[in-house]
C-alpha cells in the first residue's frame, strides 16, 4: 500500500514538472505574445521571403509600440529573430510583438537550397 501510494505521488509529481515547463511567459527585449492573447498591433510589417533572398536589406520597425510581424512565403522558408523569441515559417506566419531600440539580425530558418546563407536581413527598431 506504501508503495503505491508513492509510486501515484512520484507520478503527480513529474506531471506537476511536466505542466509547468510546457507554460511560462517569456519576457525578453523582443517578446512575442501567444496567438490567442496578442494585443492589438499599431502596425504592421510584412517580410517576402523567395528563392534565397527576403525582399528588403532591412525592416524600420517603432520602439516600444505593438506591431504585426507578417512572413510571406514563396517556398519553404522561416525566420528566427536573434535577440527575441520570433519564429516565423509555415503554419505560423504571424506575430504581434514589442521590441526594444536596437538592430536584431534574422535569417532563413529552413534550410531552403544553394543560396541559403545569402538569407538576411534586419530588423532595425527605433
Amino acid at each position: 500500500m506504501i508503495r503505491k501510494n508513492l509510486a501515484l505521488l512520484l507520478m503527480l509529481g513529474a506531471l506537476a514538472i511536466a505542466l509547468a515547463a510546457c507554460g511560462g511567459n517569456k519576457e525578453n527585449s523582443g517578446s512575442s505574445e501567444p496567438s490567442g492573447s496578442q494585443p492589438a498591433a499599431s502596425e504592421e510589417i510584412v517580410i517576402k521571403a523567395s528563392n534565397w533572398e527576403f525582399d528588403k536589406p532591412e525592416y524600420i520597425v517603432p520602439k516600444d509600440t505593438p506591431v504585426k510581424i507578417t512572413l510571406e512565403l514563396d517556398g519553404g522558408h522561416g525566420i528566427k529573430v536573434k535577440g527575441t523569441d520570433i519564429n516565423l515559417g509555415p503554419g505560423n506566419t504571424s506575430t504581434v510583438v514589442t521590441l526594444k531600440e536596437g538592430t536584431y539580425e534574422f535569417k532563413c530558418s529552413i534550410i531552403c537550397g544553394k543560396g541559403h546563407n545569402d538569407m538576411v536581413s534586419k530588423l532595425v527598431v527605433k
